[in-house]
């Protein structure tokens, strides 16, 4: 039996069999596998080789699996590839060795870990089997399936780690559940015009791209969303705000991109995502000191934050050729900004410690430069924003 299809001899066959290899696919479950043994081991202090290797191995085999059997079905039984490396035979060898490579796998997260551990990832391998033809023929399935396998890969790879799951750990796999299904949504839209002559109906197929687009984007503000809440209350720490403004952004570029370039962004962006929660949620950079304390500075420390922000301010500003236009807005923005200042100082609304004690018609001579860098800066962003959108 002939494995690769084009060429004979061991050497094609071990070629066709690591063509089915994609790390664009595959490293996501896997990368987040090893995250989710990394956040047990913060949580517990204890690392354990053998078991993270045990899960990342199953979800490399439940990958790997969902790989061969789609290019199975697309080429050999729905005709919708133009070529595939492995031959029918080899399509089976392969899977069989990817189910026994799983089961194996499975068996060492049972039996190191216990069985909830072995009960989150077992689900892993089905959603790979059966993806095709089973669940991608529903909009649902077909969506949910590669983002519900890494929230899976996430909670047991925590849950093989640390015994048990947490409100964070679901809280997270929630999040990146959410963020995926509309970049996958997104990405669906992509082959539209394929999928509607080929009766698959995908989000985009059934809703048209439009509303298609629409819940891919909310799916991704609830996610973000999410963050922002699950900060709020507790359940993550508060550093983690800050992979809401990344993403965030490039969201936003993303929301005028073809579904091509914005299924790029988005992908990348993401990787940029998780890797900024799992700083946060490791280190929590935003608790106990701070890395850099400016206040050093003494009664000198608030106005050297204003010329910093003020600084960037002036330079978006004049990269935009908008200064004469802020300058009006700031102007007309001054009188009204200068009296709520003055009153909320008045009534004790707050206090500025470390300034230099000069004042300038009754208030902080640094609080007459914040109601400057502040308009400006927003200005800046508004401008630069505008000039990329043109």
């Amino acid at each position: 039996m002939s494995i690769a299809r084009h060429r004979p001899g061991p050497a094609a066959a071990v070629r066709a069999l690591a063509s089915q290899v994609h790390p664009v696919f595959m490293l996501p479950p896997v990368a987040v596998s090893l995250t989710g043994s990394l956040l047990a081991a913060g949580a517990t202090g204890t690392f354990t080789p053998t078991v993270v290797a045990a899960h990342a191995i199953a979800i490399f085999a439940a990958v790997y699996t969902a790989h061969v059997k789609d290019g199975y079905v697309d080429f050999f039984v729905r005709g919708e590839d133009d070529d595939h490396p492995l031959s029918v035979g080899g399509c089976r060898l392969a899977l069989v060795g990817a189910g026994i490579l799983f089961a194996v796998a499975l068996a060492g997260v049972f039996l190191t870990a216990g069985v909830a551990a072995a009960a989150l990832t077992a689900p892993t391998w089905a959603l790979g089997y059966f993806h095709a033809p089973q669940l991608d023929t529903n909009p649902v399935t077909a969506t949910g399936g590669y983002p519900a396998g890494i929230a899976l890969s996430l909670v047991g790879a925590y849950a093989a780690g640390a015994g048990t799951v947490t409100p964070t750990v679901l809280g997270l796999a929630g999040v990146l559940l959410a963020v995926l299904l509309g970049i996958k949504i997104i990405d669906d839209a992509q082959d539209l015009g394929y999928d509607r002559s080929i009766d698959k109906r995908t989000v985009a197929v059934v809703l048209g791209p439009t509303r298609a687009r629409r819940l891919a984007e909310g799916l991704l503000a609830a996610g973000l969303l999410g963050v922002a809440v699950f900060a709020a209350v507790g359940v993550f720490p508060t550093g983690t705000i800050l992979a809401v403004f990344a993403f965030g952004a490039v969201a936003a570029i993303a929301r005028r991109a073809e579904p091509r370039l914005a299924t790029m962004l988005l992908v990348r962006g993401a990787y940029v995502f998780l890797a900024l929660l799992l700083v946060a949620l490791w280190y929590r950079p935003m608790t106990g000191p701070l890395p850099i304390d400016i206040g050093v500075l003494g009664p000198y420390t608030y106005l050297a934050t204003e010329i910093a922000f003020g600084a960037f301010g002036l330079a978006l500003l004049v990269r935009a050729d908008a200064l004469a236009r802020a300058g009006r807005t700031i102007a007309v923005v001054y009188p009204l900004a200068y009296v709520w200042d003055w009153y909320t100082l008045e009534v004790g609304v707050f206090a500025i410690e470390l300034r230099t004690g000069i004042d300038l018609l009754a208030i902080p001579i640094e609080e007459h430069l914040f109601m400057l860098v502040v308009p400006a800066l927003v200005l800046g962003i508004h401008e630069s924003l505008r000039e990329s959108d043109e």
